[in-house]
């Protein structure tokens, strides 16, 4: 991938400015780099694709690309200072990741871009911890896959350790690895059609006419995998509502809801309002779907993706699902609960979710999932149903959490085979539960339950 000389080092420069954003100051990468994809709108589509890999690449492979630049630095990465750790941190993953980018490039506009934020005296040390690793790629040593597994997938695939030996409690190596893996890998964008404004194939006629590439996804045939285009807005098939971008374990609830025209839908934790989006399709018009969350804020992004797709049976509020609210109570033929969860399952989308959860906040996550569920479970008319879901791989927040609602809250579970395509039936999906797990499924990390409260 290449970028015209004209911008290239004002790219490099918005790269740091998020990646430091990100890595240094606890920004969130998909919201700090949309920001800055949205301000820099003029760029051209080449430009904007540099941006965007050059941000995501790094923060993706913070912990690999440190431990890189901690062979051949004698000042290591944490006693530099950020925005020369970070140029750094840039650098070496152009050199090892970016094969259209010359390596003499890499190393030229980082010293660039050092002097330009007045570290003019250190141009030495960057030009020279680079051109050492540049020259010496074959030298750089990992940690032994066979003597230190958890440290080699750690460095390897840039996880914090604690993660990768969580998983390797619940998983076997050659699937914690697939994971890992998976989440380095690049993505598509995943979308599904409105299919009360267009057909798949009508979408995807229009959308490859337009330029996009256009291609089926793996388990739903309204959903596709969608590359090559600038940004979203830019499209006509996005902003006249033919598509909400959704990945498919999300849809997957959606089908597993498996809602009854005229039913009353409770989603109590919504936002961005994918599935609730969803859920109103499914009902052609008819009953109604309350889509919730905590903040104005979120709500307004629900009512935003409303109004585009030109959905009307669908009431967004603002509300609190720790807050019992007395009308809902024994009112919902369906309640989603896609609850507030670590997010170890979105990593791949949302690389600094590795770098900001900790182990102590699993634990407290996997108590407030509990207390919501004592509250939204009352939501649930006698023999209605309740999908428990969460984007995530952690037998705490998943299993253990719905085990807890068929224990303490008297709801039983129910096979979800007959929603699922073959290739995703298994034994558990005949018990009533789905554990999506990216390297071995097409999608997100993503969990989903159905279970009927009992009469």
């Amino acid at each position: 991938m290449t970028t015209s000389k004209k911008n290239t080092s004002q790219v490099r420069e918005v790269a740091l400015e998020v990646i430091i954003e990100v890595l240094e100051k606890g920004g969130y990468s998909h919201k700090v780099l949309g920001q800055a994809l949205t301000k820099y709108q003029y760029l051209d589509k080449q430009e904007r694709a540099f941006l965007s890999r050059l941000c995501e690449g790094t923060i993706e492979r913070a912990i690999e690309l440190d431990y890189i630049i901690n062979q051949f630095s004698k000042v290591k990465v944490k006693k530099q200072k950020p925005v020369i750790r970070n140029i750094l941190r840039m650098a070496v993953y152009q050199i090892r990741y970016m094969d259209a980018v010359p390596d003499s490039a890499a190393c030229n506009e980082a010293v660039k871009l050092g002097v330009k934020k007045g570290f003019g005296t250190l141009r030495g040390f960057i030009n020279g911890v680079l051109r050492n690793i540049s020259r010496n790629q074959e030298e750089i040593t990992y940690p032994d896959q066979v003597g230190e597994p958890i440290k080699y997938l750690s460095i390897k695939y840039s996880m914090p350790e604690w993660i990768v030996l969580k998983w390797m409690k619940e998983y076997d190596y050659k699937t914690v690895e697939g994971i890992l893996a998976k989440y380095n890998q690049s993505k598509a964008t995943t979308i599904r059609t409105n299919l009360l404004k267009t057909t798949p194939e009508e979408l995807k006629a229009s959308l490859e006419k337009a330029g996009v590439t256009v291609k089926p996804a793996s388990y739903m045939p309204y959903a596709f995998y969608i590359s090559n285009y600038n940004y979203l807005s830019n499209l006509e098939e996005f902003r006249e509502g033919l598509f909400q971008v959704q990945d498919e374990s999300s849809m997957l609830v959606g089908e597993i809801a498996d809602v009854k025209e005229n039913n009353i839908v409770i989603d109590v934790c919504a936002a961005p309002g994918g599935k609730t989006l969803h859920m109103a399709e499914k009902l052609k018009g008819t009953g109604m779907v309350y889509s919730r969350d905590l903040t104005y804020e979120k709500t307004a992004f629900i009512e935003e993706n409303v109004l585009r797709l030109g959905i009307k049976n669908i009431s967004v509020e603002a509300r609190d699902a720790l807050v019992l609210d007395q009308d809902s109570v024994g009112k919902a033929d369906v309640v989603i609960c896609d609850l507030p969860c670590s997010g170890l399952g979105v990593i791949g989308k949302k690389p600094d979710i590795k770098y900001k959860i900790t182990e102590e906040q699993l634990s407290e996550l996997s108590k407030l999932q509990q207390e919501i569920l004592k509250v939204v479970t009352t939501y649930v008319k006698p023999g209605g149903t309740l999908i428990y879901s969460t984007c995530t791989i952690n037998k705490e927040e998943n299993e253990d959490n719905m085990n807890f609602i068929v224990d303490e809250l008297r709801f039983k579970l129910e096979s979800i085979d007959a929603f699922l395509p073959a290739s995703l039936q298994n034994e558990t999906t005949k018990a009533g539960y789905l554990q999506l797990i990216p390297g071995v499924h097409n999608t997100d990390g993503f969990f989903i339950s159905r279970l009927k409260k009992v009469q």
